[in-house]
């Protein structure tokens, strides 16, 4: 518990940290000191994980909001796909927080799944939108054009490894559905800064 004395130590670097990471503002995971499972008593961790909760929560439903914004006024199937590829780059972002090495094992994996089940919904909300579209009469061509933009940039194809590490071990990748070291460090939740998209 002598964490919590003094400045804080690490709980309230980690609490400080995940503040400002919900809000958006530009912080450096790679500075959180790591938090061995014996450190604290379980009241200290089920403070933490509700902090970790609702950050990780804070910073997905802004994910989704833009998201659903951006494909709304997507004009082509081009710029559908492109908003889809760009949405999975803030779920790096968002997944590798919940895997970071500093956490314990058990809490990573607990995260993880909460996160990765919240990609999985709205990949599955989507993909109602559009049975929705054909039920009201919209050209089923035009549906099903859509549904295999959707389906080929699907949000999921983000669980299909491991979360991303908070930095990547040995440097950023360079192939896959894992963006480049530039494009990882984009995430479109946050606000533009060469195209606006209107609300």
């Amino acid at each position: 518990m002598s964490g919590l004395w003094g400045d804080g130590g690490p709980y309230q670097a980690w609490v400080a940290f995940l503040r400002r990471w919900a809000a958006m503002e530009p912080v450096d995971p790679a500075s959180l000191p790591a938090l061995p499972e014996e450190q604290w008593d379980g009241d200290t961790w089920a403070r933490l994980g509700e902090h970790l909760g609702a950050a990780l929560g804070t910073r997905l439903t802004t994910w989704a909001d833009h998201l659903v914004r951006a494909l709304s006024v997507a004009r082509d199937e081009f710029s559908y796909g492109r908003e889809l590829a760009q949405a999975r780059t803030g779920l790096h972002t968002i997944r590798a927080l919940a895997a970071h090495p500093g956490l314990p094992e058990d809490l990573r994996t607990a995260l993880a799944e909460i996160v990765d089940g919240q990609i999985t919904q709205v990949q599955g909300q989507l993909e109602q939108s559009l049975d929705d579209e054909a039920r009201r009469g919209a050209d089923p061509r035009l549906v099903e054009r859509r549904r295999r933009t959707l389906r080929d940039n699907a949000l999921t194809a983000t669980l299909a490894g491991p979360p991303p590490g908070m930095p990547f071990p040995g440097g950023p990748p360079t192939s896959g559905d894992t963006p480049s070291s530039g494009a990882w460090s984009y995430d479109p939740a946050a606000p533009p800064r060469r195209r606006i998209v209107p609300g």
